[in-house]
């Protein structure tokens, strides 16, 4: 992750090792394409899988989406060799309980309840569920329910979130639906993609 300030849009979680180079290589492409990465992966156990969750600005992606960035980073993604052997592309929406990997993340969803870990303790602990309440002057805001004193909002620095993803619970669902229905996640409510499915291509 990126220290220091950081932009609404950018991402401020990184991957490590090869997942690293292989966003290096594909969020440029995907950019071009009208697509923002959410994250990338490599799952070595077994056969190899390459995934990339992508998206676009507003939130949306569709199957065709998934297949047009498969035609385009599979042969460049050969052309770099990065992958070791035989592998499985997968391109994947970030679904309803996504991961938070911009500030924008955490405006977008607050009011509804994510979990968050971090690289460092803060009052003891690492590990976070509450109520989102925004992202201002470098740190989430999050309300949670401390036994001590009880429901407390709290800011956790930007620079030391190692993962944050929504909780999936009734009202998320149901806020998803309803964003789903303007167009801005996904085709249709109850369509492809909205759940985070994978469109896969083999190597």
């Amino acid at each position: 992750m990126t220290q220091g300030a950081v932009a609404p849009s950018e991402r401020f979680v990184r991957e490590t090792g090869l997942a690293a180079t292989l966003a290096e290589v594909v969020e440029p492409v995907l950019h071009d394409l009208g697509f923002r990465l959410v994250r990338a992966r490599v799952d070595g156990r077994g056969e190899m899988t390459v995934q990339i969750m992508a998206e676009r600005p507003d939130g949306t992606i569709s199957i065709d989406d998934c297949e047009l960035i498969s035609r385009q980073l599979s042969p460049l993604l050969d052309v770099h060799d990065l992958v070791p052997g035989a592998y499985r592309l997968e391109i994947s929406s970030p679904g309803i309980d996504r991961p938070l990997v911009r500030p924008s993340d955490f405006e977008d969803w607050a009011g509804h309840e994510a979990k968050i870990e971090l690289s460092e303790m803060v009052d003891g602990r690492k590990r976070f569920r509450g109520r989102l309440e925004g992202y201002e002057d470098g740190e989430i805001r999050i309300e949670v329910d401390l036994p001590e004193v009880g429901a407390t909002v709290l800011g956790l620095p930007l620079d030391l979130i190692r993962d944050a993803k929504l909780v999936l619970t009734d009202d998320l669902i149901r806020e998803a639906l309803t964003r789903a229905k303007k167009g801005r996640i996904g085709d249709e409510p109850e369509g492809p993609l909205g759940t985070g499915d994978e469109v896969d291509l083999e190597d």
